[in-house]
């Protein structure tokens, strides 16, 4: 089976809102510093644009996280491949996500996180799929919420592939 993306949103848009993401974000951490933790793979484009737009000092460290393997939904089995470099421990921290869907991996891993004693802990997501919800989590930042569709480009993957696209495209299998 063959597959073609339609585009959902354009670079144009995506940016934008990063931009808005950004400002908000540099608004509500005036006067302090930032700690962003980079969900991977997905999550490395929206967290590089939008830490060009954040203000206030920033500092990062990344995660990597599976729950979807080759498939087009999560399995619900979540396992850390990559865990953080430096502790968190007193830190205001805002986990970076390409997309929130069911809630399960970022329930589990917002708890895990928690439990390492961050000043302050949110989420930022640059996709939000609430009809997918199984686990309810709290979004802080959040940059579209979208249909129930597969979508690629901007971190976002079909099976390894698409990554790369500059906007959030539907796939289509055809």
């Amino acid at each position: 089976m063959a597959e073609q993306i339609k585009v959902l949103l354009t670079e144009k848009e995506v940016d934008d809102r990063i931009q808005e993401l950004g400002d908000q974000i540099s608004k509500d951490y005036a006067g302090k510093e930032v700690h962003l933790i980079c969900i991977l793979k997905g999550g490395s484009f929206f967290m590089c644009e939008l830490a060009k737009r954040i203000t206030v000092p920033v500092s990062f460290d990344f995660m990597s996280v599976s729950s979807y393997g080759g498939d087009t939904k999560s399995s619900g089995v979540v396992r850390i491949v990559k865990d953080l470099d430096e502790s968190i421990q007193g830190k205001d921290v805002i986990v970076i996500e390409d997309i929130v869907d069911s809630g399960r991996t970022l329930s589990y891993l917002l708890e895990m996180l928690h439990d390492r004693g961050p000043k302050s802990l949110r989420l930022c997501t640059l996709l939000d799929k609430p009809s997918r919800r199984v686990i309810q989590v709290p979004v802080d930042y959040t940059g579209f919420q979208i249909p129930d569709e597969f979508v690629v480009g901007y971190g976002l993957d079909y099976d390894q592939k698409y990554r790369n696209l500059p906007y959030i495209g539907v796939v289509e299998f055809v």
